[in-house]
């Protein structure tokens, strides 16, 4: 390895505290992959919670590796520089869909085959686990030995206690799945096709495997108190301390996964927050809350309040524009924010009702006037195009909104004698699975790049307005990849063999990538992912998704449990049972 490759990994070591490291003899050893650049995975709040979880088990050495930056840039591990093929697991940790080549590029780069069954002993077991994992593992099931399904924390404590060095993979598999919830090993299932190409089986192909793999869930997120352990420097976020808010979100958008994979909704108490900002305050000044709704926390005014006492800066990772108060944009205000972000999603009434977004014109124009009155000089707006059913006036109405945003924008930042910028950010809706669009298809390329140049067009001469897209062809690539089954393993193959050349890959494939993105899927078709158990109902989502077609609403999901969506009184508490078990 030459000078400049030991001095990048040590700048690493050298710009973050709170890294664990253990003695390499007498533990099982884990090497805890994000499948990006450190920069990416360091910023990810569940990565650090599972390096946490690892390191906090006595029997368990955890490090962390990383997608290299460039293609001399070592692979290795960041707490003692050592190779990805010296550990017993390789655990990868997945948020995003696109990044599930990458997997297959760094197993590449490790010296390991990376196909599952060409592994053994004495290879590493690989697992992956995160939320691209829990909603679709299929398209990456060739590559990976057991995905975990579901929320770490309550499954990770009982996975060691099973887990022997030296076992025979088929062996050790066996055990694990058959005796921990949330385990699921492809190898132990098969799946067929239809002469259309649609799926007509997925069936287990040992004994007492289950037929449906059901989520790992944990009730109170109170007690986890998870935020960061580990702060760096070399992040999105800048030495920022990350406190998780809440898991989930209670106003059920139908085109967000993360509003149903994560029900119920659960938030986490003033109190116990109070003693993950006494441990960011210890380490550094910056405090960001995460989650899908922290505007909607119970007492999130008083959680500013008790951050602010401590002369924190804090940040969140969400706003809702009916839940924007004086008081929060006053807390961001303090904390030096710059820019504050809202998400329309949609531009007119019609298709907010849509996708049941549940704000309205007048709450998105007052949050832009509070933010602007309140001291925050710049806005930016999420806007999605091709959403179910979206028409030409429906976009034309992302531009009339945005000028409206602009007129009460320059009338509020007159008063303050500055005035700021406003951002759109435009992106292609895809279906995600686990959602009331999981049947729709996604927009064609052309249709959309036609949306965004009369967003462009209608929005080009507007002083104050940047707009930035995101290329439909990665929404593209994104939507093949969350929407696949095992067949997608071949693509990519391809494109991890293409170094990433989607377009090379594509246009090669002997598998037709409209399958998986543009055809409207049927309500009695068995989806790929149809054996992952989150505890919601098929029918509650048929039935959302045809409530968007007559645009009706859905209320939010309550804080008490219903029977709604079949979540609330379907699943158990994972980590309380696991924990009995245990004892």
């Amino acid at each position: 390895m030459s000078w400049k490759e030991k001095r990048k990994t040590k700048y690493f070591s050298d710009c973050e505290t709170g890294a664990v490291r253990k003695q390499w003899k007498g533990h099982v050893r884990v090497a805890l992959v994000y499948p990006n650049v450190y920069a990416l995975g360091m910023s990810n709040l569940g990565f650090q919670t599972v390096y946490k979880l690892l390191n906090g088990l006595e029997s368990v050495l955890c490090e962390r590796a990383f997608l290299p930056e460039n293609d001399t840039s070592p692979l290795q591990t960041i707490e003692s520089s050592r190779q990805l093929a010296d550990f017993d697991i390789i655990a990868f940790s997945v948020s995003f869909e696109n990044d599930f080549v990458n997997i297959l590029s760094i197993l590449e780069r490790a010296g390991l085959p990376p196909k599952a069954i060409d592994r053994g002993i004495p290879h590493p077991l690989v697992m992956a686990g995160g939320v691209a994992c829990f909603i679709n593992p299929e398209p990456v099931s060739e590559f990976i030995d057991c995905f975990f399904i579901g929320e770490a924390e309550g499954v990770i404590e009982r996975f060691f206690s099973l887990y022997e060095p030296g076992t025979l993979k088929k062996d050790l598999l066996l055990k694990i799945a058959r005796n921990l919830p949330g385990i699921y090993v492809p190898a132990f299932y098969e799946t067929s096709y239809n002469k259309d190409g649609t799926l007509a089986s997925f069936s287990p192909i040992v004994p007492n495997m289950p037929e449906k793999i059901q989520r790992v869930y944990v009730k109170d997120i109170s007690a986890l108190q998870t935020c960061s352990s580990i702060i760096s420097r070399d992040t999105a976020f800048d030495r920022t301390f990350l406190i998780e808010v809440s898991r989930g979100c209670p106003h059920g958008c139908r085109f967000c996964s993360a509003g149903y994979i994560y029900r119920p909704p659960r938030f986490s108490t003033v109190f116990c927050l109070e003693k993950c900002i006494d441990k960011g305050t210890a380490v550094t000044d910056k405090l960001g809350f995460v989650g899908a709704a922290v505007s909607d926390l119970p007492g999130i005014v008083e959680l500013c309040g008790i951050a602010q006492e401590k002369e924190a800066k804090i940040s969140f990772s969400s706003l809702r524009a009916d839940a924007l108060s004086v008081e929060l944009v006053s807390a961001l205000k303090k904390s030096g924010v710059k820019t504050a972000t809202i998400a329309p999603d949609g531009g007119s009434q019609r298709i907010r009702k849509v996708i049941n977004k549940g704000i309205t014109e007048e709450q998105i124009l007052a949050a832009a006037e509070k933010i602007i009155e309140g001291g925050i000089p710049n806005i930016k707006l999420y806007f999605m195009t091709g959403l179910p059913t979206e028409t030409i006036d429906d976009v034309e109405e992302i531009v009339i909104l945005c000028r409206k945003i602009k007129k009460s924008f320059l009338s509020a930042s007159r008063t303050k004698k500055r005035i700021g910028q406003i951002t759109v950010s435009i992106n292609p809706f895809v279906p995600k699975p686990f959602t009331p669009f999981q049947w729709f298809p996604m927009e064609g390329l052309t249709s959309l790049k036609e949306k965004m140049a009369h967003i462009k067009e209608g929005l080009r001469k507007e002083a104050n307005i940047r707009t930035d897209f995101e290329p439909p062809r990665r929404s593209y690539v994104q939507a093949l990849i969350s929407r696949g089954d095992r067949r997608i393993s071949g693509i990519l193959s391809r494109a991890n063999a293409n170094k990433g050349n989607w377009a090379k890959t594509l246009k090669a494939s002997t598998l037709d990538p409209a399958f998986y993105v543009y055809r409207e899927k049927l309500f009695d078709e068995l989806l790929p992912w149809d054996f992952i158990d989150h505890g919601i109902n098929k029918s509650f989502l048929i039935k959302e998704y045809k409530k968007a077609l007559l645009l009706k609403e859905s209320l939010p999901c309550p804080t008490n449990s219903c029977n709604k969506c079949g979540v609330c009184g379907e699943i158990v508490d994972n980590v309380s049972s696991l924990q009995q078990k245990h004892i």
